[in-house]
């Protein structure tokens, strides 16, 4: 990566941190040393990529005016492990919206068609309105609105984001549930009934990983790398100081120095992603899983 070695472990074990107005030199555990690498490496993956995205648009793009174009877009899978992270609560969440995307289309507007051409058409409930959960999760005092919360406070932990979710929601929506212990099985602090099924979810750390920080002293050594597409990629910005160019994992303040949690930042795409599909007009291909196993020749129906 065209950096010193030394100094990079000296800046991953003692990052300079700004307390007030001046900078200090903070120990870091090793819990917190293997998160800032995960978060570094993810903010160097995310970088080159929409570097790549913007190149190879440049050169494809052309300077005709057009109206219209054509997207694949491949619907995020649903996961369900028996250890379930804040990573698939987002997963999740987005197979949740962009089944209701497909519900919509394929139920809702075709029996309103039916009505319009005079048909005779008995309204069929299908059954499948997935508001309830998606709203638990995105609404304000939402799942994602409570741990966003927990995130501002320094002396918040898992327990109390935990507390406040139970508060809030646990005997007040169906979709949210307190998990059943399972012998050989993760702990589980809650769980949503999806419309795939029932899901337990384990919160340790996730106020941790919904920060995601970047480490600012080794983004200040990024940026004097001698590779140059490695500056390249973390430049600062103009008027920003060299070494404070994230506060969070996919490049972190928004204006005013406001901090951007992961999961605000998921949310933002994913509605940016919803308002596009939704001025479409949208076609579905379904594939059909035959068996669990991946084994050849065997169909569960």
């Amino acid at each position: 990566m065209g950096l010193n070695s030394a100094d990079l472990l000296k800046a991953l074990c003692y990052p300079r941190v700004k307390v007030g107005n001046e900078y200090v030199t903070k120990g870091q555990t090793v819990q917190q040393v293997y998160n800032s690498v995960g978060a570094l490496a993810k903010a160097v993956f995310e970088k080159m990529f929409l570097w790549m995205v913007i190149r190879i648009n440049q050169q494809l793009d052309t300077k005709q005016p057009r109206q219209y174009f054509i997207g694949v877009l491949d619907i995020a899978g649903f996961e369900i492990f028996d250890f379930n992270s804040l990573e698939q609560l987002c997963i999740n969440f987005t197979n949740e919206k962009l089944q209701q995307f497909f519900n919509h289309h394929m139920f809702v507007l075709e029996q309103e068609e039916y009505k319009k051409e005079g048909i005779e058409w008995e309204f069929i409930d299908f059954g499948m309105d997935l508001a309830a959960c998606i709203e638990l999760i995105e609404k304000p005092m939402g799942i994602f609105s409570i741990l966003e919360e927990e995130c501002m406070f320094p002396k918040a932990t898992d327990t109390s984001f935990k507390n406040k979710l139970y508060d809030q929601h646990l005997g007040k929506s169906n979709n949210f549930q307190k998990p059943k212990p399972a012998k050989g099985k993760a702990e589980a602090h809650f769980s949503l009934v999806h419309y795939a099924g029932t899901v337990d979810y384990n919160i340790t750390g996730w106020l941790d990983k919904n920060k995601d920080p970047l480490n600012e002293t080794v983004v200040g050594l990024y940026q004097k790398s001698s590779l140059k597409t490695l500056a390249l990629l973390f430049a600062a910005a103009p008027g920003e100081a060299e070494g404070g160019g994230g506060g969070g994992k996919k490049g972190g303040k928004k204006k005013g120095s406001s901090f951007q949690t992961v999961s605000a930042l998921f949310r933002e795409n994913l509605n940016k992603l919803m308002t596009n599909l939704r001025s479409t007009h949208p076609h579905f291909v379904r594939c059909i899983i035959p068996n669990e196993t991946k084994t050849p020749g065997k169909n569960i129906w």
